[in-house]
C-alpha cells in the first residue's frame, strides 16, 4: 500500500498520474481536512501535525512508501519525517524551480505558492546552486488554494481564468518567461494557466518527476506490486470526524474511490 498525503485535494493529480502508469499498486489518498490549510502555519506547527498524524497512519496502514503530495508539507517536514520513521521511504513534492531556472531565457522565474513554501530557504538555495544570475519573483496565492478546495467543481472556464489571470499578469509585467506552480492544488488549474500564459511564459510543475521518482524507489527497493491485479484498491480518507461534507464525495467519485473518515484522537 502506498499513501499519497496532502492537506486537502491538491495531491490528487499526483496520485492519478501515478495510477494511470501503475494500475496494480494499492493506493490510499489522505486529505488532512481537520488541519487545512497548511500555508499559514509555521514550520514547527506543520512538523508537529505530521509526526503525530503519521504515527497513527503508519500503524494503521503499514505503507510500503509515503508520498507527501503537498509542497508545504514537503519543504517543512520531510527531513523530520524521514528521521522519525526511517523504515519508510518518503517521496516529497517540491516546486520545479530547477528546470525553470535552467531553461529561462530572460533569467527571470516566477513562483506561485503558499506563504510557508515561498518563505522556505529551499528556494534561495536552489537559486544559489543553479542560477545565481536569475531573478525570482515569488507570489503567495492562498486564495487559489481555497478556490480549488471549494469552487473548482462548480466554476466555469471564465471564473477559472479570472482567478489565474492576475497572477500571470504580475509575472509577465516583471519579465518572467517561466512560472512554477509551487503548490499541488494549482495543478487542477494547469490547463488554465497554460492558456493564459501563452505565448511568452512556460508553466512548470513536478507531477511527472515525482511519479518517476516513486517508480524508481519501488524498483530500487524491490517493493513493486507483483500480483498484477487491475484495477487495484484505491481509498480516499479524510482526517476529522463524520459527517463528511458533500464536496468530498465529489472528489472521491472523480478518483473512483470510496470516501471514509479517519477519526482524530481527542
Amino acid at each position: 500500500m502506498i499513501i499519497f498525503f496532502d492537506s486537502g485535494v491538491g495531491g490528487l493529480p499526483y496520485l492519478q498520474y501515478f495510477r494511470q502508469n501503475n494500475p496494480s499498486e494499492n493506493l490510499i489518498y489522505i486529505a488532512d481536512r481537520i488541519n487545512f490549510p497548511y500555508g499559514k502555519k509555521t514550520k514547527q506547527e506543520i512538523i508537529h501535525i505530521l509526526v503525530s498524524l503519521f504515527e497513527t497512519l503508519i500503524n494503521q496502514f503499514q505503507p510500503k512508501l509515503v508520498v507527501l503530495a503537498c509542497n508545504t508539507a514537503s519543504v517543512s517536514a520531510l527531513p523530520t519525517l524521514r528521521e522519525t520513521f526511517p523504515h519508510i521511504p518518503w517521496i516529497g513534492t517540491v516546486p520545479a524551480i530547477k528546470p525553470a531556472l535552467i531553461e529561462s531565457h530572460n533569467r527571470c522565474v516566477g513562483v506561485l505558492g503558499t506563504d510557508r513554501t515561498i518563505d522556505d530557504p529551499y528556494i534561495t538555495e536552489l537559486i544559489e546552486k543553479y542560477r545565481e544570475d536569475a531573478r525570482i519573483i515569488c507570489i503567495p496565492a492562498a486564495r487559489m488554494v481555497e478556490f480549488v478546495e471549494k469552487r473548482f467543481f462548480e466554476a466555469n472556464d471564465a471564473e477559472k481564468q479570472t482567478i489565474v489571470s492576475p497572477y500571470i499578469k504580475q509575472f509577465r509585467n516583471a519579465g518572467a518567461d517561466a512560472v512554477v506552480l509551487g503548490c499541488t492544488h494549482f495543478l487542477f488549474l494547469q490547463t488554465t494557466f497554460r492558456a493564459v500564459a501563452v505565448p511568452d511564459i512556460k508553466i512548470y510543475d513536478s507531477i511527472a518527476g515525482v511519479s518517476h521518482r516513486i517508480e524508481a524507489i519501488l524498483d530500487e527497493k524491490n517493493i513493486r506490486d507483483k500480483t498484477g491485479k487491475v484495477p487495484a484498491e484505491c481509498r480516499f480518507i479524510l482526517t476529522g470526524v463524520a459527517p463528511i461534507e458533500q464536496k468530498w464525495f465529489k472528489w472521491a467519485s472523480d478518483l473512483m474511490a470510496e470516501a471514509s473518515v479517519l477519526h482524530e484522537k481527542s
